[in-house]
């Protein structure tokens, strides 16, 4: 008997059945099964990072030493998260230290006093290397960050006893962590750190700088923290799943892009000089074989001296009848020579569309605007350029929080546990915990960095004016926005105002009055927009 053929179902492409065109396209063939080449293996981040780690690093290296976008999205980074100063605002958790609110502040204002004069020395003391300021610091951790991935800063200890303070921080390059004797890695060492069972990192191994190559490379073991609780060795990345030992670079997903790219504009500009190199040419009847004689050189004398008698009477000629571009005469040419002028052609042919593409991708992988890496704001206008502010505005903040900000609030604990222990700055007595039994309550602060960028001055203030106002927001946060400290502020306004007094000066009530002024014309001219539209 004959079995019957059950009939499959298809789905539009003819191709795929019904039952696997209903599911997720991802994970099937896709539409006309263009998806059915596409198999990539499914890896852990350590499984897909961590085999060309070093390379890739070092291509991003590469990158950022001598391709101007990516060494412009770098500075972005440094500018736009942490500035010309990267300010502490200490607030210790009062309440759950059993404090009064007015000691934390009392205890507060001399932490950041003397915690300025300690960071932001001008002979560098908190570097090992005596080169770098705390905001300097911070400025190349957030830029070691970005190209690497990741950035490392060892706590160090000066035993020199002709300094207040013994702690000092040595930056440490990524590519100074690696296994010992560059083995292999194993379960419980990965790319130069060791870890437990759990994941977590019990320490690392560094190599000594091996510039210039000729001493044998050594490494050293220093744990992630000491048996007191203090940092040893600060590691800050963002892991974007479990299991993660390192951090990958920013430049990963755009790497390719950005090489293409900077090749495609060796290209055209070596096209545009091509095309202007020459302003005229002259075609001569040559045959074939003093052609290639003129090309690959003469053989024989007898070719030689035929060639040189040939352009001695060229030159001759052109001698008493010279070949002029610049003059007014028309020059009358050899027998069966031709000048044609070459014209000056368009080298763009496309180009810069082509390029606009392929760096809008190349800045939305790297977390920026495509006017701030291009430096291109011709085509904006304010609203777009303040909606675009407000999105790279809040990528910078995430990377303030989690990047700068671990940094910072980690070297800071360091130096908080020798200024207490040495007094210079006393804890209030009637705390309920100790320093090294609440190091995080103590230790708690916030970084002020760069302020958000200004697209209508005028604008902005009124609306941080209007938020104050109503209540929705504070002089501490708007101030922060500008990169101020609001106590700051206050001290000096008091100041300035006891000196005008003291001055016999009148208040300044024109600043008043001028607000009031540009208030109104705004409003007017909101309205009449509104009544325009």
């Amino acid at each position: 008997m004959k079995m019957s053929t059950i009939p499959t179902l298809l789905g539009p492409d003819g191709m795929t059945s019904l039952r696997e065109y209903a599911g997720y396209h991802g994970g099937g063939s896709g539409f006309g099964g263009q998806l059915r080449a596409w198999n990539p293996p499914g890896e852990s981040v350590d499984a897909a990072l961590l085999p060309n780690f070093t390379r890739g690093n070092a291509r991003a290296d590469d990158l950022v030493r001598n391709n101007g976008y990516a060494a412009n999205a770098i500075q972005l980074h440094q500018d736009h998260i942490v500035g010309s100063f990267f300010r502490l605002s200490h607030r210790p958790s009062w309440r759950y230290l059993g404090i009064g609110e007015e000691e934390a502040r009392a205890f507060s204002r001399e932490v950041e006093a003397a915690w300025k004069e300690f960071a932001e020395d001008d002979c560098c003391c908190i570097d090992v290397e005596r080169k770098r300021t705390f905001t300097m610091m911070i400025r190349e951790g957030v830029a070691m960050h970005a190209f690497n991935g990741e950035l490392f800063v060892q706590a160090t200890w000066d035993t020199r006893p002709s300094r207040l303070f013994r702690t000092q921080f040595r930056m440490v390059s990524p590519k100074r962590i690696s296994n010992p004797n560059n083995t292999s890695d194993s379960r419980n060492c990965r790319a130069g750190v060791q870890i437990n069972d759990s994941g977590a990192a019990l320490g690392y191994y560094v190599s000594e700088d091996g510039y210039p190559g000729w001493m044998p490379q050594k490494w050293t073991w220093i744990p992630r923290e000491l048996p007191g609780g203090r940092a040893s060795f600060i590691h800050v990345f963002e892991p974007v799943e479990d299991g993660q030992t390192r951090g990958a670079n920013v430049f990963y997903s755009v790497m390719e892009q950005m090489k293409m790219l900077d090749t495609l504009q060796n290209t055209q500009l070596q096209s545009a000089i091509v095309k202007a190199m020459y302003a005229a040419t002259i075609e001569s009847e040559l045959d074939t074989q003093s052609a290639m004689d003129f090309i690959l050189g003469a053989n024989s004398q007898e070719q030689r001296e035929r060639l040189t008698g040939w352009i001695g009477e060229i030159a001759a000629y052109y001698s008493a009848a010279p070949v002029r571009l610049g003059g007014a005469k028309v020059p009358h040419l050899m027998p069966g020579d031709s000048l044609n002028l070459q014209t000056a052609q368009d080298t763009d042919n496309g180009y810069s569309v082509f390029e606009q593409s392929l760096l809008r991708y190349i800045a939305a992988g790297l977390g920026v605007l495509y006017e701030q890496l291009s430096r291109n704001y011709a085509q904006m206008s304010y609203s777009t350029a303040r909606a675009s502010a407000n999105e790279s505005w809040a990528y910078f903040m995430g990377r303030r929080k989690f990047v700068a900000s671990r940094q910072a609030s980690q070297m800071f604990l360091c130096w908080l546990e020798e200024a207490i222990v040495r007094r210079v700055v006393t804890l209030p007595s009637k705390a309920r915990f100790s320093f090294q039994e609440a190091r995080s309550a103590w230790g708690n602060c916030d970084w002020i960095g760069s302020g958000r960028m200004a697209i209508d001055g005028l604008k902005e203030v009124q609306e941080a004016v209007m938020l104050i106002e109503a209540g929705l927001s504070t002089y501490e946060k708007e101030c922060a926005k500008r990169g101020d400290d609001y106590q700051e502020i206050f001290a000096q306004q008091v100041r300035e105002t006891m000196e005008r007094r003291a001055a016999g000066l009148k208040p300044p009530a024109w600043a008043a009055a001028a607000f009031e002024s540009g208030l109104r014309q705004s409003t007017e001219e909101e309205k009449s927009d509104s009544r325009a539209a």
